[in-house]
């Protein structure tokens, strides 16, 4: 089972920030379709329940069509919008990952009560087509400029270079590493560390409280803030809930507390690409760079907390996301000293 989950995600922290240049060839359109068609299908092939090392394989060329879409995507809404309707519009798409945890929890688990994993496969996979089906339909016309220089093997390291080199580029991303660091693993531990009969709703409702807080307060301060301000904003609250729980605050009520807060950071970080980069092939490499990074936070993120956890105690845990947090803040400063000292100079 671990594999089965963990999996999917390494591709995206190996090809991540390449994916962002693939769009810069081929465009936001063409692969966000080919991310929704081939997830469709793998999700339909998975409901055959083939033999484990096949399923495996298949989850590894699932990890395509998710870097597909979570780069190509957002990539997709910062061209078709602009101003204060982008800022929203980013908020509503960061919030896919709480969402799809609150959807899972709320709908996914009785379904396949009901019904069997074969039916959530196959639901799965026919939403993915279907979706795919009415962007095709809606025919927006983008205009993006592909790159049509011939590649070269050099080119992935150049890619990478032009990525995080650029404090414009990869500042989103770095952020994102901090935050990915702990969403899912705390989403996993926290709950577990509470009461049976509580534990249960605390953990549908910590990503609920991330979207509705980002969904309400982002767009807000977005408007009187600079996006990285509100990101900091987001990790330093985080740091203000965990005391909480030093202080007394009952577990639970840190959980919502903290995801609610981490709202800030998840729509602050997607609002943020735009705002800091102007061109459409910044943009598809910063959401490329923020693909990687998240991907390699999930892969790290719980097997870090589980073994500080197993090592020392509760309290050495929350004293470690305290750390990430304060890290993730500094790093965020010291960025935001490079592109202002960038747009000195020039």
């Amino acid at each position: 089972m671990g594999w089965l989950l963990s999996i999917i995600s390494l591709i995206g922290a190996l090809l991540g920030a390449l994916s962002g240049a693939i769009v810069g060839r081929v465009g936001p359109m063409k692969l966000l379709i080919f991310g929704l068609c081939l997830g469709g299908a793998i999700s339909v092939f998975q409901a055959t329940w083939p033999g484990f090392y096949i399923m495996l394989a298949s989850r590894f060329v699932e990890g395509l069509s998710h870097l597909a879409i979570v780069v190509a995507a957002p990539t997709l809404i910062a061209q078709i919008t602009t101003g204060k309707a982008r800022n929203i519009a980013m908020v509503l798409w960061s919030t896919f990952f709480g969402a799809a945890f609150a959807l899972n929890a709320w709908i996914g688990l009785p379904l396949i009560a009901s019904f069997g994993l074969t039916t959530f496969f196959l639901l799965h996979g026919f939403l993915m087509l279907g979706v795919a089906g009415v962007i095709l339909i809606c025919r927006m016309r983008v205009q993006f400029a592909s790159d049509t220089k011939p590649w070269r093997w050099t080119e992935v390291l150049n890619v990478h270079l032009r990525t995080y080199r650029s404090p414009f580029v990869s500042a989103p991303a770095v952020g994102w590493f901090f935050y990915t660091l702990t969403f899912v693993s705390l989403l996993a531990i926290l709950p577990g560390r509470l009461p049976e009969d509580i534990s249960a709703h605390v953990a549908g409702l910590m990503p609920l409280a991330g979207i509705v807080l980002s969904w309400i307060a982002v767009p807000v301060l977005l408007n009187v803030m600079p996006c990285v301000a509100v990101i900091n904003l987001g990790f330093g609250l985080g740091i203000f809930s965990i005391s909480g729980a030093f202080l007394g605050l009952p577990l639970e009520f840190v959980c919502v507390f903290l995801f609610a807060v981490l709202g800030l950071v998840q729509g602050g970080s997607f609002a943020a690409v735009p705002i800091l980069n102007q061109t459409a092939e910044a943009q598809a490499l910063s959401y490329g760079a923020m693909a990687q990074m998240g991907n390699a936070g999930n892969l790290l993120g719980t097997p870090v907390l589980l073994a500080v956890l197993w090592r020392v105690d509760e309290a050495g845990m929350l004293l470690s996301i305290i750390g990430i947090y304060a890290i993730a803040i500094l790093a965020h400063t010291a960025l935001a000293r490079q592109r202002a000292a960038q747009t000195n100079s020039a």
